[in-house]
């Protein structure tokens, strides 16, 4: 944290509010009464979870880990099989993931067992290096390498799931799923296990740090990303579910991870669109173990006090490509499966995760009505409004960014702009990708999803997905115009 640019921010926003007239603010009456009362919601739902982030990190999560490693005191220590799979990821990253993973089964109480799902020779070589390295003449780690086609992650999953299935895992034994680029604690197993003994619990993830050797900016934005990932979990955990079972890292009951309806979702998952027809899933493999345990009743845990690590790399060459990129596929991942998570019951799921994965669906058009009536406002009425905005964006997000500082502690001065970017254009991606489910694709691999068909078909549903986002586009604009009275005979923003 740098105090000097702190200084420089605050001035700068108290200058860019003091240039503002009394008269803007009269003559943008309306835009500013909609914005205030959206802006009324969308605050409050954030105090909402920073309320119910600290309770739980604070008050729920100590006592809930007391109590399940009372109860796990008594029960034989879970055998831990170690699942990850590899694909073109740099050797040097490759060898600290897996020294990790090594590390973490040899401390395994009740003994451990790695699956390695590897497309490359070298990358078997390289495994059976570390293993040795680490494990010496430890004979309580078993190393399984399954050699695999390049078919994707979700074939990969797959099939060392059935080889663990073909072990004979009992419920008191669990199975981490563990992403290529992620380095685990080595006490991982000690630290998750006691909360399975617990019957309700079938799955936990923990908290994530992102490590960037370069690309300051998108270390910045992954490690913003991260913070508020760490306060949106821990205020779902309060109620025992949570958003994700990110693919990074997450630990699974071992007898439900096995059932062969679990490894089929994970497979073989989809969705049937009233208009795209059948989208199978490409990517999301981790919204679909989710949903799996969501729609058959079980709770989930967050760790906040357990890491993982995940080495991530600048996708593209720019921030801004690079950034787009990823939030495409996340949130295409999210939006396919939260309309289904929605059509189960509050009363299935918990009410507090229900109404989470409704905002996140809404939360794409309430933040772009913002922006949008500025730019009508300061068009068509006064553009000192726009001024105005600008002051009042730096205001907020600063003071937001002090609110993540409770979780992820002292903040740069590009988490506030950061903040905003990932708001305003992540509604804008979300908007698009709503209407184009069927379009997926991998950051890393070449292979991609676009529709289940190609010819006339496809170009008909690219058309109406085209036709789809500009409509709902136009209805936003409609609606801003209307709700704020620019257009109305006696508009509210006449003096």
């Amino acid at each position: 944290m740098n105090p000097f640019a702190h200084a420089i921010y605050i001035l700068s926003a108290a200058a860019i509010a003091s240039t503002v007239p009394a008269s803007a603010f009269s003559g943008g009456a309306g835009v500013f009464l909609t914005l205030g009362v959206i802006g009324l919601w969308r605050y409050s739902w954030a105090l909402v979870n920073f309320v119910r982030a600290h309770i739980y990190i604070r008050i729920a999560y100590p006592r809930r880990r007391i109590a399940a490693e009372a109860l796990y005191a008594g029960k034989r220590p879970a055998h831990a099989f170690f699942l990850a799979t590899s694909y073109k990821i740099e050797a040097a990253i490759t060898s600290r993931v897996y020294r990790s993973i090594f590390t973490a089964a040899r401390r395994s109480p009740g003994g451990s067992t790695v699956v390695a799902s590897v497309v490359d020779l070298a990358d078997e070589r390289l495994i059976r290096a570390v293993a040795a390295q680490v494990l010496g003449g430890t004979n309580t780690v078993e190393v399984v390498i399954d050699r695999i086609d390049g078919t994707g992650k979700r074939d990969a999953l797959a099939t060392s799931l059935r080889s663990i299935a073909r072990r004979y895992p009992s419920a008191d034994d669990v199975v981490l799923l563990i992403d290529g680029d992620t380095q685990i604690p080595e006490d991982i197993v000690e630290r998750a296990a006691p909360f399975f003994a617990n019957g309700k619990v079938g799955a936990l993830t923990t908290h994530e740090r992102a490590e960037i050797d370069d690309a300051p900016l998108f270390r910045d934005w992954f490690k913003l990303r991260f913070t508020q990932r760490q306060m949106m979990m821990s205020a779902v955990a309060l109620g025992g579910r949570v958003l994700t079972l990110t693919g990074r890292m997450s630990v699974f009951r071992a007898d439900l991870a096995t059932n062969p309806e679990f490894i089929a979702s994970v497979e073989q998952d989809y969705i049937d669109h009233w208009r795209l027809g059948r989208v199978k899933f490409l990517t999301g493999d981790d919204k679909s173990t989710w949903f799996w345990l969501l729609k058959h009743g079980y709770e989930m845990a967050y760790l906040p006090d357990v890491a993982c690590v995940s080495m991530e790399t600048q996708p593209k060459p720019g921030f801004v490509e690079s950034a787009i990129t990823l939030m495409r596929r996340w949130f295409g991942n999210m939006l396919r499966t939260n309309g289904r998570a929605l059509a189960l019951s509050p009363a299935k799921i918990g009410p507090f995760a229900w109404w989470s994965i409704l905002d996140q669906r809404v939360s794409m058009w309430t933040t772009l009505t913002a922006p949008v009536g500025i730019v009508l406002f300061s068009v068509f009425v006064d553009p000192l409004i726009a001024v105005a905005y600008i002051a009042w964006v730096m205001a907020t997000r600063y003071a937001y960014c002090w609110l993540l500082a409770s979780f992820g502690g002292p903040f740069p001065i590009t988490y506030p702009f950061l903040l905003y970017f990932g708001q305003l254009f992540g509604a804008a991606i979300k908007t698009s990708v709503m209407f184009r489910l069927d379009r997926q694709r991998w950051t890393r691999q070449s292979a991609t999803s676009v529709s289940n068909s190609g010819g006339a078909e496809g170009r008909v549903r690219s058309i109406s997905s085209s036709y789809m986002h500009v409509l709902a586009l136009g209805l936003l604009v409609a609606g801003v115009i209307f709700v704020t009275g620019l257009l109305s005979p006696f508009p509210i923003h006449a003096n």
